[in-house]
């Protein structure tokens, strides 16, 4: 059975709850709740973990606790406890250069400016992991950014974030069985 570390990268703390920056919050809650699998706070890996298993996968839900910019302080001692590879593990995060309900799968590559990434990538010392990045658009204005990821998205855009996640959940059982590339065309079709 193939170990897998799902992380999906937020900010602690209820003023975060629903927020854009938080999206690979959303996703994890939802993957938990159709696993009916729950969360429980894990201080040596400083964030909040659900076990499971999907078909013959054994998943680790990762939501780190170390707010966005220190992600990899999170998935680097889980990764490194349970010997799972950079290939296994999925990061799930917002992106702020696709609109709301995109998603996009990518293996390996750089942060993108993504601090939560980069810490990972740190903290790792390596890239070969694999990223879903859920689309949650741009403010327009670079000077902007921090406070748009920070806030809850519109109505129609939380919509379509939601169809987003569900998309991609869809296509998971694919992605851990090494099918990216069918995967990405079922999601590049969407």
């Amino acid at each position: 059975m193939a170990s897998w570390i799902i992380a999906g990268l937020g900010n602690p703390g209820s003023q975060y709850d629903g927020t854009r920056h938080n999206v690979g919050f959303w996703l994890l809650d939802q993957l938990a709740r159709d696993l009916g699998t729950s969360f429980t706070v894990q201080k040596k890996y400083h964030g909040e973990l659900a076990q499971c298993d999907l078909g013959e996968h054994k998943l680790y839900l990762l939501k780190p606790l170390t707010f966005m910019n220190r992600s990899g302080q999170s998935v680097a001692p889980l990764a490194n406890f349970f010997k799972i590879p950079l290939q296994n593990i999925l990061v799930i995060h917002d992106e702020l250069d696709l609109p709301p309900g995109t998603v996009r799968l990518k293996r390996d590559g750089g942060h993108g400016g993504h601090n939560g990434l980069r810490d990972i990538i740190a903290q790792s010392g390596g890239k070969d992991f694999l990223r879903c990045r859920l689309g949650i658009g741009h403010p327009g204005d670079s000077r902007l950014v921090s406070d748009y990821v920070l806030s809850k998205p519109s109505p129609t855009d939380r919509e379509a974030i939601e169809m987003a996640i569900e998309n991609m959940l869809k296509i998971l059982p694919d992605v851990l069985s090494g099918n990216l590339d069918k995967a990405m065309n079922w999601l590049h079709s969407q």
